[in-house]
């Protein structure tokens, strides 16, 4: 049975259309009294339909009309075309601390909201306790919430939706505020409704997140439904549009764009073009170049990045050899590893190509593309590290 089902759902606005200013002053008070509008579709022509107990991640680039989709689920807006079926008690967590009022203290702003999401006073009070120690708000509870700090009001406001319990639980990036240890909590509480059969519809750019929580990823792209299948299927998908997007060569103007990185390819042991690359197993990198004029002293970097922005270490060709003298023309640069040292999940790339009298870099092209690695090496941590273990009993 489903608990949500979209037939061809359309959602459209209305916004001001990028007209000339008309001739004359009675045309410009007419324009200005009666503007000219735009269609807008946020969304357009999306199907899909969400079983009962399913956790279902959606991601897109900003723009491509995930909050408008939460919020026609949500019953906030109404669909311009096409029709929502919703089979369930729905709560929806869009903006953590939404329906606070400033001047009510924590106490009674948690009666408050819970009423908002539908909660009945005897429910709120008999969960009361478990809100508050989730939220870790026990000294600040009777103090006014026009006092709280933004992480105040993020704990309070996701621990009183995390407690209702409903049947559909939407969230739209709740977990952007907040810091490292709470956002962890937020996740583990979510994993619990999850697993207890509640069917969630989770909103987020962390895609590690995303694939944490969810089984099934939908694609947005510009209102469209792009994809929709397996997580680690859609989150390299999206990684796809996103090099198609945002690669681009950056030419400096104190080097007058004399060398560029051209592309980066990943091979297995066997030589073999891979997509997916395995943990622990041989891999090699082909970065492609082209060089303008000939380069004294130059090196070349590919820097490993997680989702995250962390980096985790550098292939460097100057490593054992030093720098080298590159003539004008294409060619490429080959890293070698004997055991990819990451764990299964998705890894950003960023080339670089340097010379050692040149103070900025030649080529700089932040996280131009992105691997995933799969492997069941290591449960915990980042690296895989080969090694052995004895055990001798006294």
């Amino acid at each position: 049975m489903a608990d949500l089902e979209l037939h061809a759902v359309s959602k459209r606005y209305l916004i001001p259309a990028n007209t000339p200013p008309a001739d004359g002053l009675f045309g410009r008070i007419k324009q200005r009294l009666s503007p000219p509008r735009a269609d807008f579709w946020a969304v357009r022509d999306v199907n899909f339909e969400i079983a009962r107990g399913e956790a279902v991640g959606i991601i897109g680039h900003n723009g491509a009309g995930k909050s408008t989709l939460l919020k026609l689920l949500s019953c906030i807006t109404a669909p311009t075309l096409g029709e929502i079926r919703i089979n369930g008690r729905i709560a929806a967590l869009l903006e953590v601390g939404s329906g606070f009022h400033p001047e009510l203290t924590g106490r009674e702003n948690i009666f408050l909201s819970g009423a908002i999401l539908g909660m009945r006073r005897s429910e709120i009070a008999a969960k009361f306790d478990r809100i508050v120690e989730f939220a870790g708000m026990s000294r600040f509870v009777d103090v006014p919430v026009k006092r709280y700090s933004s992480g105040m009001y993020v704990r309070l406001g996701f621990s009183i939706a995390a407690h209702l319990e409903p049947e559909i639980l939407l969230l739209d990036e709740v977990l952007s505020v907040g810091d490292a240890s709470f956002q962890e909590k937020c996740l583990t509480r979510i994993e619990e409704l999850r697993r207890s059969g509640i069917t969630t519809v989770f909103i987020s750019h962390d895609l590690a997140a995303v694939r944490r929580l969810c089984s099934r990823v939908l694609l947005m792209k510009q209102g469209k439904l792009e994809g929709d299948g397996d997580s680690a299927d859609m989150i390299m998908r999206y990684h796809e549009i996103s090099r198609f997007q945002n690669t681009r060569t950056v030419e400096r103007e104190i080097t007058g764009g004399r060398a560029f990185c051209t592309g980066l390819e990943t091979f297995g042991a066997d030589g073999q073009a891979m997509e997916t690359l395995a943990s622990g197993e041989p891999v090699q990198f082909r970065l492609g170049y082209e060089v303008r004029e000939r380069l004294e002293g130059a090196y070349f970097e590919v820097l490993i990045e997680s989702l995250e922005g962390s980096l985790l270490f550098v292939l460097d060709s100057s490593t054992g050899t030093g720098p080298a003298n590159v003539e004008a023309g294409k060619g490429t640069v080959n890293f070698f590893l004997e055991s990819l040292p990451l764990r299964d999940g998705f890894y950003n790339i960023t080339t670089v190509i340097h010379t050692l009298k040149d103070a900025e870099a030649l080529d700089y092209q932040p996280r131009c593309t992105t691997i995933h690695v799969q492997g069941e090496h290591i449960r915990h941590g980042v690296f895989y590290t080969p090694h052995r273990c004895e055990i001798t009993p006294a």
